[in-house]
C-alpha cells in the first residue's frame, strides 16, 4: 500500500459516548479501545472536528431549515466532546495509537455543513477584519496547544462542507465570495505557520456530483484561494442512490483534471443495517485509487463507523457498528474493507 494513502475513520463522537457509558468490544466481546479496534480493522488515520465555543454537555438542538422547498427536520443532536482540551486529548490518544491525524476546523460552535454554517456567538458583532484575525487566531491556537504535546497532524482541514461558504452571512460564497476565500486564506496560512508540511484540505459536501464541486472551487481558485487538497463528502444514501464506481471514476478524474489536487474524501459512509453493500462502497471505492491520473485519489475516512442509530439521540443511520449488549458496540464487517485492501496490495 501506498505509504501516502489514508485510510479513515472519523471519531469525534467517542469521547461523548465513553462518558455515558458506552464500550467497544472485540470479536471475543472483550473490551477494546474503539481506536485500537479501528486499526485492527485496517484504518490508519483518524479525524477529529473541533469547534470555537460548544456547549460543555455536548449537545445541540438543530432547527429546522428550509432549502430550496425542501424541509430539513432539526432535532437534537450530539456534538461530542470537540473543544480544544478535548481534542488535544483526544489526538493524544490517537497518536498512541500509532495513527495519522486529521483535525477538521468548523469554525462554528456546532456542526457546519452545507445548511448551517453559524458564525460562533462570540463572532457575531465582528467585521470582516476581525472575523478574519478570528479564524486564525482559533486555527493558531489550536494547533500550538497539539504542537505543546509533541503531536503533530497529518492533515488540516479549513471549514467543513463549504459549499455555500462559512461563517454566514459573512462568508457566503454567493454574497461575498472574496471575503469568503480570504477568510480561508487566513486559517491556511495559520496552519502553514504552525505546521509548514501539514497538508491542508478544502472540502466540499455532495463529492460525486461534478456541478457541486465545480460550482465552488471554480469560485475558490478564481480569487486566489489557498489549498493543498480538495475533500470531498461521499454518502449515495443521502441521495438515495447506489454507488457506482465508474461514473465516480469519471468525476474524480475530471477535479482532477480541472485543478490539479490531490483528493481526499473527507467523508463516507453507507447504511449500518447494510453492511455488505457499505463494505462494497468501500472497498470499490478504495479500488479507484488505482485508476484516478496520477494516483490523485488519497483515500477515505468513514464518519462516525463507531456508532450505531440506537446510540445517539438522532438516530444517525450511517455508522458501521453493531449494538450487541446493551451500551457495547462492535464495527460491523462494512470497516474490514481496509484491512481486506491492504491484503490484496493495494
Amino acid at each position: 500500500m501506498r505509504e501516502d494513502m489514508i485510510l479513515g475513520v472519523d471519531l469525534g463522537w467517542i469521547s461523548q459516548l465513553e462518558s455515558i457509558g458506552y464500550q467497544w468490544v472485540d470479536i471475543n466481546k472483550k473490551n477494546i479501545d474503539p481506536i485500537q479496534a479501528a486499526k485492527e480493522m485496517g484504518a490508519n488515520t483518524v479525524r477529529l472536528r473541533v469547534f470555537v465555543n460548544p456547549p460543555t454537555y455536548g449537545f445541540w438542538i438543530k432547527p429546522d431549515r428550509e432549502i430550496k422547498g425542501h424541509r430539513i427536520e432539526g432535532g437534537l443532536v450530539m456534538l461530542g466532546f470537540c473543544d480544544q482540551d478535548s481534542v488535544v486529548s483526544m489526538a493524544a490518544r490517537v497518536k498512541q495509537h500509532g495513527m495519522k491525524l486529521m483535525v477538521d476546523f468548523h469554525y462554528s460552535d456546532h456542526f457546519a455543513d452545507p445548511v448551517f454554517q453559524d458564525i460562533p456567538k462570540e463572532w457575531t458583532e465582528l467585521d470582516n477584519t476581525q472575523i478574519r484575525e478570528k479564524v486564525a487566531e482559533h486555527t493558531h491556537t489550536v494547533l500550538c496547544a497539539l504542537k505543546k504535546e509533541g503531536i503533530v497532524p497529518e492533515y488540516v482541514q479549513v471549514g467543513n462542507e463549504i459549499n455555500n461558504g462559512l461563517l454566514f452571512p459573512l462568508g457566503s460564497i454567493r454574497e461575498h465570495p472574496q471575503e469568503m476565500v480570504e477568510i480561508l486564506n487566513c486559517g491556511y496560512d495559520a496552519v502553514k505557520s504552525v505546521f509548514p508540511d501539514t497538508q491542508v484540505v478544502t472540502h466540499v459536501s455532495a463529492g460525486h456530483i461534478l456541478e457541486y464541486v465545480t460550482e465552488f472551487f471554480d469560485v475558490y481558485f478564481r480569487y486566489q484561494g489557498k489549498t493543498d487538497m480538495i475533500g470531498l463528502s461521499y454518502y449515495p444514501a443521502w441521495f438515495r442512490e447506489k454507488h457506482k464506481p465508474q461514473e465516480f471514476l469519471k468525476v474524480l478524474n475530471e477535479i482532477h483534471r480541472l485543478y490539479g489536487k490531490d483528493i481526499v474524501l473527507s467523508e463516507i459512509g453507507g447504511v449500518d443495517s447494510e453492511e455488505e453493500e457499505t463494505y462494497r462502497l468501500l472497498f470499490d471505492t478504495l479500488e479507484l485509487t488505482d485508476s484516478v491520473e496520477n494516483h490523485a485519489l488519497k483515500g477515505m475516512i468513514y464518519w462516525e463507523p463507531e456508532v450505531n442509530r440506537a446510540a445517539v439521540p438522532d438516530g444517525y443511520p450511517l455508522g458501521a457498528a453493531n449494538l450487541v449488549e446493551k451500551k457495547k458496540l462492535h464495527y460491523t464487517k462494512a470497516l474490514s474493507a481496509y484491512k481486506n485492501y491492504r491484503q490484496q496490495g493495494g
